[in-house]
């Protein structure tokens, strides 16, 4: 699997809250997502997209686990009140490149949670993300990050 540490900047993101179990839904507030940003032409070779769990599945009730489709916006970026805005904290993360088809990403969560008590750092308390940049939408690539400490 294709790894890396690199450390995230602050970013100020529009995003796409989606409560309730994981999984269709998810992509449902990713297409919501994409629409509004193609109608502010946001959707560029430079365009950053998040995909958050913010919630662990095994610790909240399906029903109440939240995920954000995110977009990133610049700091003079109006917005427009019609969907939400936040701000990502950023910070280390382990990144892998996977295919982003189901197998591909089912197979990369198991061996992620295999490698980073190996990999000389633990996981931080925030959500790994799932990062879409570029080329990498039209590709069927997906970055996940995962949050990490020293040891």
């Amino acid at each position: 699997m294709n790894m890396k540490v690199e450390t995230l900047p602050k970013y100020r993101i529009a995003y796409v809250r989606q409560v309730g179990p994981y999984g269709p839904a998810n992509t449902q507030a990713m297409e919501k997502l994409k629409k509004w940003a193609e109608k502010k032409n946001l959707l560029t070779e430079s365009v950053i997209i998040f995909g958050i769990p913010q919630d662990n599945p095994e610790t909240t009730l399906p029903e109440n686990c939240r995920y954000d489709a995110c977009v990133v916006i610049s700091k003079d970026f109006q917005m427009d009140g019609s969907i939400g805005e936040s701000e990502l904290s950023g910070g280390k993360y382990l990144i892998f490149k996977v295919r982003h088809t189901g197998e591909d990403i089912q197979k990369a969560w198991s061996e992620i949670f295999l490698y980073v008590p190996n990999s000389g750092y633990q996981m931080d308390n925030k959500p790994i993300l799932e990062r879409y940049t570029g080329n990498m939408i039209k590709d069927d690539f997906c970055e996940i990050c995962v949050p990490i400490k020293p040891l």
